[in-house]
């Protein structure tokens, strides 16, 4: 994965360097804050009923995953303003960049298995292999999530060794607030791993592609049947099914940015600037956020959950702000 950028873009300004950087650091903490909460709800239910959902279960994976990847980003800011550009050539950086790949085909495979769960759920099909599949589904996400996991691993691996050449080709010096900071943009010269790319992003998206647009096709069709009547319960649950078609449309756009995204990265197609490397992270660490805040956004469990908390909230620190006057 391409840490840094080889063209000598003209000297950015110090606030908006510093700007981009907050941005980021924005995504990341939105994301570990949203992955945080639907984490905990999913353990807590899992811990007072001592089993949870098959959709529970993927959102458990998909939360620790996306927690340890905005951590991940925070580190790596953390890294480029304060660490010397020796730590790019050490094994600390391979098992930094290994791991931050890893994290990352995890962010697209856990989504694609949750997308084609609740496509087997939610759609309705009279293929006999349709069928057939929607009874099994449940008894095979977990191995699914742990061939996820291995996938993954087995991908971002191959970044371990004798795939990166760093080389120094640009210094960008900085000077905030009195502090100067030399930073040494490097280029990755990435050898033959169009095989792990194709398994790590291509394969996901277009299972998570399949599988939302068959749902959207089911839900738009089911839609379709429902408008002959347009009031009572028939009227909410077509409502449902637009919402339904809605979330699904947005998660389908955002998937395939992200994907997108990392495929660029990875494979340094761009061969980018500093401004396009920028530019590709925001859109790495806004998609996991964004699409977790989707999705409490679209659960009622987890909004109802939200709002409870919330609530919570403004009570303890109306109260705190009493005793405290």
């Amino acid at each position: 994965m391409a840490m840094f950028s080889k063209s000598a873009d003209k000297e950015l300004p110090s606030f908006i360097f510093i700007s981009i950087f907050v941005i980021i650091i924005i995504e990341c903490m939105v994301g570990v804050i949203a992955n945080g909460f639907i984490l905990a709800i999913h353990v807590a239910i899992w811990i007072q009923k001592k089993a949870v959902s098959t959709s529970g279960r993927i959102l458990v994976f998909l939360s620790v995953s996306r927690i340890g990847l905005h951590s991940f980003m925070i580190l790596e800011i953390s890294f480029v303003l304060t660490v010397s550009l020796s730590f790019y050539k050490d094994r600390l950086s391979k098992l930094f960049q290994v791991s931050f790949v890893f994290l990352h085909y995890c962010g697209l495979w856990f989504p694609a298995c949750l997308s084609f769960f609740y496509f087997m759920k939610i759609a309705s099909f009279s293929s006999p292999l349709f069928l057939k599949l929607k009874w099994r589904i449940s008894g095979w996400i977990p191995r699914l999530l742990w061939l996820s996991v291995l996938i993954s691993f087995s991908c971002s691996m191959v970044f371990f060794k004798d795939t990166y050449t760093v080389l120094i080709n640009y210094s960008h010096v900085i000077n905030i607030y009195n502090y100067t900071k030399e930073l040494n943009y490097v280029k990755t010269n990435v050898v033959s791993v169009a095989f792990f790319l194709s398994l790590g992003v291509l394969i996901p998206l277009i299972i998570f592609v399949v599988a939302a647009t068959m749902l959207i096709i089911s839900l738009k069709r089911h839609t379709l049947h429902m408008k002959s009547s347009t009031t009572g319960s028939r009227d909410l649950s077509m409502e449902a099914h637009m919402g339904a078609i809605k979330a699904t449309s947005y998660f389908l756009i955002l998937y395939f940015f992200n994907a997108l995204t990392l495929f660029l990265i990875i494979s340094n197609i761009l061969n980018a600037s500093f401004f396009w490397y920028i530019l590709l992270r925001i859109v790495l660490a806004a998609f996991p956020a964004a699409h977790s805040v989707l999705l409490i956004q679209g659960n009622p469990g987890l909004r109802r959950a939200w709002k409870k908390l919330q609530s919570q909230i403004h009570l303890q620190l109306r109260a705190d702000s009493e005793i405290s006057n």
